[in-house]
């Protein structure tokens, strides 16, 4: 026996980055799982389901096809989200509707067709991932941070909402991730290995996240062993929220 045997999971944007690294995770301790994204290829045993997060009527879909596919869910990671750099000035109305459409409504839209199945579940649970920028004020990230912090409050009611359901509502608060939004990022500097330099230095570590280490704080939460955790943040972050070292000598 392992820890997920006969859990039932969905993972939002899950063919990519923390997604696929949560997917792969799940599977691993037992699992079984479908891979939600717009481009759903996934390796099998995997289940790919088309979804976008911005399309009601996509997720409803998307979620019923996969519920019917593992005969139930039981864990949903809402992983799906798209960034933005700027200030305050520089993304128009547009681009602030696009992102907490997705970023925010996504995980509305997801959550609101899963829940009629997790209130089925003897072990539901509900991780979001959120991030660094809901706690810390990042420079040039007015946008996407705004949205991560609706997740973060998100959590909160949801866990609020939900716990005498018997569901359980947690995020994970990642730092800089090594994924291939980032990789995007760096290729488009004016000089990639700086941009990397600075990225990796700004957490005490002194490196980027790997997706694989949010991945196994999001098994965490969603797993039995976390039974009595919910309406918290687990921040992955290589200490990025909480230290405060003084400069090298």
């Amino acid at each position: 026996m392992t820890e997920f045997d006969g859990i039932r999971a969905v993972v939002t944007g899950g063919a990519s980055g923390i997604g696929l690294a949560t997917a792969r995770t799940l599977l691993g301790r037992g699992a079984r799982v479908a891979c939600l994204d717009l481009n759903p290829e996934v390796d099998a045993p995997l289940i790919g389901v088309r979804a976008d997060v911005s399309d009601d009527a996509s997720v409803r879909d998307a979620v019923r096809r996969a519920a019917e596919a593992l005969g139930g869910i039981d864990v949903l990671v809402n992983n799906a989200g798209i960034g933005a750099q700027g200030t305050v000035e520089d993304n128009d109305d547009d681009e602030w509707r696009r992102v907490l459409d997705v970023n925010v409504l996504g995980m509305v839209r997801t959550t609101r067709a899963a829940l009629p199945y997790l209130r089925e579940s003897a072990h539901a649970a509900i991780v979001n991932t959120c991030s660094i920028a809901a706690t810390a004020g990042l420079p040039n990230r007015a946008l996407y941070s705004a949205s991560k912090g609706a997740v973060l409050s998100l959590t909160l009611a949801m866990a609020a909402d939900h716990v005498r359901e018997g569901i359980r509502v947690n995020c994970v608060n990642p730092g800089t991730v090594d994924t291939p939004w980032v990789g995007r990022l760096l290729d488009a500097a004016d000089d990639p290995e700086a941009e990397r330099a600075a990225l990796a230095a700004r957490q005490p570590t002194g490196r980027l996240v790997t997706p694989e280490e949010v991945a196994a704080a999001i098994a965490y939460l969603a797993g039995p062993v976390s039974g009595a955790t919910t309406g918290t943040w687990l921040a992955v972050d290589g200490g990025m929220a909480g230290l405060r070292l003084r400069p090298r000598n």
